[in-house]
């Protein structure tokens, strides 16, 4: 602390014989200082020369300090703070006490940490996430806190693969990300990232800061129904959110993407099953704006290097089978969500019944026909997909089981898997709808070598029941 100012007393008490007049201010008394190596000059100061106040002093201890008799001292320890006089240009510094023992604490406090850190994956700011490693693979999982983006995670690091979640939470759980986390916990191997990917600059930077070898991209709003209540939302949030990833992706050469699409962008076709030559005619926002997101991908990758995959699947049911992980949409999206949670709702008594919208469509028990694939044989196709991807080149498969089942059917099986007795309610046709879709996944199956194995659909609904018992609140956490 710099002194710059002296305590003014009575001229005939402070006159003793350490007393001189300084040069320039001969009108100011100043204490002559102690031989000392550097010298320096000590001045009573306006703070006292401890951290204890100065009336709590010992009157002989302040005058030792201060090279002021012990009488005076005593006189000026019982005399209240009188007025102050700046000295300029004097530079007086006050000794610190026991300053060399708080360095030597200090710095050697300063070199412990320094050790610490250099063990450390992070230290200096390079962690393992920003940069490239051989023989491993980072992928970055958007949308990764979500239901299938969880699943497909739990996947990639079974698989010794790097992951970073990238999720805004608006419909993912927290909670799944710190399983993963508990099951995982290695350094290197898994970290999230909160970030809305409709941020342009907070993409930039996530891409900057990680060294991605691959992108699964999962996150988007995926509900019929919500779609056309909300277009605008579905079109930003699929549509211009995929840009954005592209962007980022060309701009820090990301050279491998995975892309989560549907078989929505189908529509209503003529014939059955679908495949993958099938036109593309979609009749809700939600199949538009899926369709538009691929043809994005499709126009960059022809002036691209980029091994680009298309997973167009159908209506996904299931959980992890060890239990780990499940479905646990937030209770506001009930109403728009698949209808094994709402077959769930139904059977643990959340909501009176079951509502089947459309009885009418022509099928044999004018209820919807759909193709039901297990969410870990689709988890598995992403993997297949991420390992053949080559450069240059685009893949695009329909992912389902071949087999279509009515919601009639469906309905029966969840009955089955849960041993409950379901109220169901029978309403018009909602929205969007289309009354047959299932898939030929001979494609996918001769070129990827992959083949839907949980075909059985009350054996994937008891999976998924069974997560749902124990955890009735979901993860419990958003």
């Amino acid at each position: 602390m710099d002194i710059t100012h002296l305590e003014i007393h009575d001229r005939r008490k402070l006159q003793t014989p350490e007393v001189q007049r300084h040069p320039q201010f001969p009108q100011l008394p100043f204490l002559k200082p102690r031989p000392r190596s550097p010298p320096h000059f000590v001045l009573l100061s306006r703070s006292p020369p401890s951290s204890l106040p100065l009336r709590s002093q010992d009157p002989r201890r302040l005058g030792r300090h201060h090279g002021v008799p012990a009488s005076h001292a005593r006189r000026l320890h019982r005399r209240p703070r009188s007025s102050s006089v700046a000295v300029p240009g004097m530079d007086i510094a006050r000794r610190k006490p026991n300053f060399v023992g708080k360095v030597a604490v200090a710095a050697a406090l300063t070199v412990m940490c320094i050790l610490v850190l250099k063990q450390s994956p992070g230290f200096g700011g390079t962690s393992v996430f920003s940069r490239h490693e051989t023989g491993v693979t980072h992928v970055l999982v958007t949308g990764g806190a979500g239901y299938i983006g969880s699943h497909a995670t739990l996947r990639l690091l079974t698989d010794n693969y790097r992951v970073t979640i990238v999720d805004n939470l608006s419909r993912g759980n927290m909670g799944a990300v710190r399983v993963l986390q508990r099951l995982f916990p290695e350094p290197g191997r898994l970290q999230f990232i909160y970030t809305d990917l409709g941020d342009p600059k907070a993409v930039n930077k996530m891409f900057s800061e990680n060294a991605f070898d691959a992108v699964m991209h999962f996150a988007a709003v995926a509900y019929v129904g919500e779609s056309t209540q909300e277009p605008l939302r579905y079109y930003h949030n699929i549509t211009s959110n995929t840009l954005t990833v592209l962007e980022a992706m060309a701009a820090y050469n990301v050279k491998t993407l995975i892309y989560s699409s549907t078989c929505a962008t189908y529509g209503e076709p003529d014939t059955m099953p679908i495949t993958e030559t099938t036109p593309q005619n979609p009749i809700n926002p939600y199949g538009k704006a899926k369709k538009m997101s691929e043809d994005i991908i499709l126009d960059f990758s022809k002036k691209s290097d980029m091994a680009v995959m298309i997973l167009r699947y159908f209506n996904v049911i299931g959980s992890d089978p060890e239990g780990r992980l499940g479905e646990a949409p937030r209770p506001e999206l009930r109403e728009h969500g698949r209808i094994s949670g709402a077959c769930f709702d139904a059977a643990s008594g959340t909501i009176p019944g079951l509502k089947v919208r459309g009885t009418d469509y022509p099928t044999a028990d004018g209820t919807c026909i759909r193709d039901y694939i297990d969410v870990t044989d689709l988890v598995d196709a992403h993997v297949k997909a991420l390992g053949k991807a080559e450069p240059k080149k685009v893949g695009i498969y329909n992912v389902g089981t071949g087999q279509g089942r009515s919601v009639h059917e469906f309905v029966e099986a969840c009955k089955m898997a849960t041993g409950a007795t379901i109220k169901v309610e029978l309403l018009s046709r909602r929205p969007g709808d289309y009354a047959e879709v299932y898939s030929d996944p001979s494609k996918i199956r001769d070129e990827l070598n992959w083949t839907a194995r949980h075909t059985d659909l009350r054996e994937s609904l008891a999976t998924a029941w069974k997560w749902q018992k124990t955890h009735p609140g979901g993860y419990g956490l958003t």
